[in-house]
């Protein structure tokens, strides 16, 4: 028989419910005074006003009255509230060391770069240095993914010729792949480069420089007006600063230096096609997974995130990090609560006392206008359970598995060592991604329980449910569906084993995400304010 409901941590005074509970059934000798629905919590015994709400074992919020056993936890009886965090001179760096025998000898197919990175992928990417010159660079990019044989079958297009009575449909047989060894020509986008201050100047910069830099990236071609705050030597700094000697082709044209703007996009064309020509030369060669670096996002989460796809991607986190490879946890307003647990897992007192500032900065800066970090859990995620940020954060955490923390990063950084880091983001899911990959993600793994159509232009982003019956009714937008942990079929590591494949896969350019499918090619900076 189907569990009914899990008491996630032995300290826990709440259980979660894992499917629909009428009021007046008893379980694991809890009577539920009403009806509580999959994915919501209910208490395990009497709670007193002014008393802890505890769940994964940590503080998640404080009753605002008296609940009975088995009452229903809401927004209305119990407030958020996390717990105090500090410093410590003791480090807890002990962790459940996987057993990775099973992966120590695989390998991925990927794009080996000088740098010693590898990408999962060989993307031209085409950048306006300023929002002016957005309409040059999608006309260019327009024009080199339908000539070059980039351009997808737009199902709709066959559609509207069927509902117009045309036959046959409007769209021609696609063209073969010019290159055959760039996988795409992607378009950065974005609504900055001037204004603003120079402080959003040079993180604008740096941000784009981290995908110049990508492994996936083969080459660049940057359009800049001239005038703008984002100058073009300053996103040559930034290059330098993340790899010195940066040998892949970027072009960089100012268009109030060349003239006219047919003199700008022929430019920018034939310099394009040439970088192409080259950047085709490389071809994938095996690479140990060590060389991957898996960004953790999620998005539209459930009350069941916390058990299922994030315990399971945190397992997934701990294989990558023992065979030497990078995982990037971000997302700080999600951190909310389990602040100490993390801080201490830092390797050295330095880099505990960098995120616990980081984190009291982006606090205070939220607080400043009025937006705690209590106000981050959306409407979908209350609905479906998440009903304080601490609740959120808490299994949100689990996304990072248990091994030491060996690098903290403000944004836009880089990854530099192997090991988990923690990135300073947004909880926003475009604009955590975007940064993630930034950092040099060559694979994202995103969990959600609602169903979220995120991507990337650059590094493909997994989608794994939480719930299968959102993997059933959103089977074009979810890869793997790790509702199969709720419903008793299969355990965290067994769902980690198929995530893992699933990840080598894609690596290998054998599997494409639906997200790529779907051309969901999301690319938002964070301009450096208050965002959860």
């Amino acid at each position: 028989m189907r569990q009914q409901i899990l008491k996630i941590h032995p300290k826990d005074n709440v259980w979660v419910a894992l499917q629909d509970i009428p009021a007046g059934t008893t379980v694991e000798g809890i009577t539920a005074l009403r009806d509580v629905a999959a994915k919501h919590k209910l208490t395990e015994t009497f709670i007193a006003k002014g008393s802890p709400i505890i769940m994964y074992g940590v503080l998640v919020g404080i009753a605002n009255e008296d609940l009975a056993a088995g009452e229903l936890i809401t927004t209305q009886n119990i407030r958020h509230a996390s717990g105090s965090f500090s410093v410590k001179e003791e480090r807890h760096t002990g962790w459940d060391v996987p057993d990775v025998t099973r992966w120590k000898d695989r390998t991925f197919m990927g794009y080996h770069r000088s740098d010693g990175r590898v990408g999962t992928g060989n993307y031209w990417v085409i950048i306006p240095l300023v929002f002016c010159e957005n309409r040059n660079v999608q006309t260019l990019h327009k024009v080199l993914v339908n000539e070059l044989g980039y351009r997808k079958h737009n199902p709709y297009e066959e559609m509207l010729q069927q509902l117009l009575g045309s036959q046959p449909g409007v769209a021609a047989p696609l063209k073969g792949r010019t290159f055959a060894n760039i996988d795409g020509i992607k378009l950065l986008s974005h609504t900055l480069g001037c204004g603003g201050t120079k402080d959003d100047a040079r993180t604008l910069c740096g941000l784009l420089a981290g995908y110049i830099t990508h492994p996936n990236v083969a080459g660049a071609t940057v359009l800049s007006l001239g005038c703008q705050n984002a100058q073009v030597d300053m996103l040559k700094e930034e290059i330098e600063k993340r790899v010195p000697g940066f040998d892949r082709t970027v072009i960089c044209l100012e268009q109030q230096k060349v003239g006219s703007e047919k003199m700008l996009m022929e430019q920018a064309l034939q310099l394009t096609f040439e970088g192409l020509v080259k950047a085709n030369q490389q071809e994938r060669q095996p690479a140990p997974l060590s060389k991957l670096t898996i960004g953790m996002e999620c998005g539209g989460s459930d009350g069941f995130s916390g058990i299922s796809a994030n315990p399971a991607v945190g397992r997934v986190s701990d294989i990558i990090v023992a065979l030497g490879g990078s995982v990037i946890l971000s997302e700080f307003p999600e951190l909310c609560g389990v602040e100490q647990e993390l801080s201490d897992r830092c390797v050295t007192t330095d880099l505990a006392a960098r995120y616990t500032q980081l984190m009291r900065d982006y606090a205070s800066r939220a607080e400043a206008v009025g937006s705690g970090f209590d106000s981050n859990p959306s409407a979908g995620n209350i609905r479906d359970g998440l009903i304080t940020d601490a609740i959120k954060s808490a299994g949100a955490a689990k996304k990072g598995g248990s091994s030491p923390v060996t690098d903290v990063i403000d944004y836009p950084g880089r990854v530099e060592r192997p090991g988990l880091a923690l990135l300073c983001t947004p909880g926003s899911d475009v604009e955590s991604t975007t940064a993630e990959v930034g950092a040099g993600a060559n694979i994202v793994l995103f969990t959600t329980g609602l169903g979220t159509p995120t991507g990337n232009p650059v590094t493909p982003v997994l989608k794994l449910a939480t719930n299968s019956k959102l993997a059933q009714k959103m089977q074009d937008i979810i890869d793997l569906d790790t509702g199969t942990i709720i419903n008793g079929e299969e355990s965290i590591h067994d769902a980690a084993d198929h995530i893992m494949e699933l990840v080598i896969d894609t690596a290998s350019g054998l599997y494409n995400a639906k997200a790529q499918t779907l051309e969901q090619d999301d690319f938002i900076p964070w301009k450096r304010g208050v965002s959860l």
